[in-house]
């Protein structure tokens, strides 16, 4: 929801209405030294990003993670923490991932920290493309998906949270900027308008594997079922053009400190880390729209 911020801070913008080249489809599952579809990329300090495939998973021995560790000392912001960015532009087409949040709900549970799984450019012309799943890790039983679009001062925002563990939509709306006026989205850009609860939903207490789609005029996010392997769509917006991004972007994965977005069920969580709390990454993958 925040990933605008960084890059408006960077200057992340080109002049080129379709940046090139274009990236084909990849299965990164960050086991050898260095990755060919990856970057590394921050303003924050260097130090807080381990960028070290073959990790051990903290919970699936078995597997080798690519490891995200926040610096307790680093600064609020999105781009301030670690992340990766593709080398590559990506497009329409199927993105997924397999992660684990981090733990903290016992040890900070007033922590205000988010992980970032999504794409992001802002190009001068098209304007910005973003597409977000993120979780404020003081609650991993919720989830906001989302996209922003337009022009840095009227950037449209369309999004939706969820309690997944309770079946709960606390909203799917769209808005102007940051802090614009909400309005609630309707028919078909409401899809589906409830949601079953998966009981026990914990994006930290295991790996999940998530995903969008991204089409010219659809987006639709899922995870799949954690036991069934069944894909659960958690909102599969259409019917309208509005927020749905048409330039390229880069796809990307990030884990950072807030201090001014709270998790929906908890005000209080703003709090700097105090803890070098790690984000694992089991995979990430993108297979464009021609090759779906």
């Amino acid at each position: 929801m925040k990933n605008l911020l960084m890059l408006l801070a960077l200057g992340c913008f080109s002049a080129t209405a379709q940046p090139k080249p274009f990236q084909k489809a990849f299965k990164e599952d960050f086991t050898k030294p260095t990755s060919p579809y990856f970057s590394y990329g921050s303003t924050g300090q260097k130090i807080a990003f381990k960028y070290a495939q073959g990790v051990t998973s903290s919970t699936e021995p078995k597997s080798h993670v690519l490891s995200f560790k926040i610096n307790p000392n680093e600064a609020p912001g999105a781009g301030k923490g670690p992340e990766i960015i593709s080398t590559k532009f990506t497009h329409f087409g199927t993105y997924s991932a397999r992660i684990k949040v981090p733990t903290v709900i016992t040890i900070q549970p007033n922590v205000g920290a988010v992980v970032g799984y999504f794409t992001y450019h802002l190009d001068s012309i098209p304007g910005l493309s973003e597409i977000d799943i993120e979780w404020l890790i003081a609650d991993p039983t919720i989830i906001y998906l989302g996209t922003w679009t337009g022009h840095t001062g009227a950037l449209q925002r369309v999004g939706r949270t969820i309690n997944l563990a309770k079946g709960i939509i606390y909203t799917t709306e769209q808005k102007i900027n940051y802090d614009g006026t909400p309005t609630p989205l309707t028919g078909v850009q409401n899809q589906p308008e409830t949601l079953p609860s998966l009981p026990g939903y914990d994006a930290s207490s295991q790996f999940y594997t998530y995903g969008f789609d991204w089409y010219p005029d659809r987006l639709r996010w899922w995870m799949i079922h954690p036991t069934t392997g069944a894909k659960i769509v958690l909102w599969d917006y259409q019917g309208s053009s509005l927020g749905i991004p048409q330039n390229a972007s880069r796809y990307r994965m990030n884990f950072w400190h807030t201090n001014n977005w709270a998790v929906e069920t908890n005000p209080l969580s703003t709090e700097a880390p105090k803890n070098p709390y790690q984000l694992e990454v089991d995979w990430m993958a993108y297979k464009p729209l021609n090759r779906l």
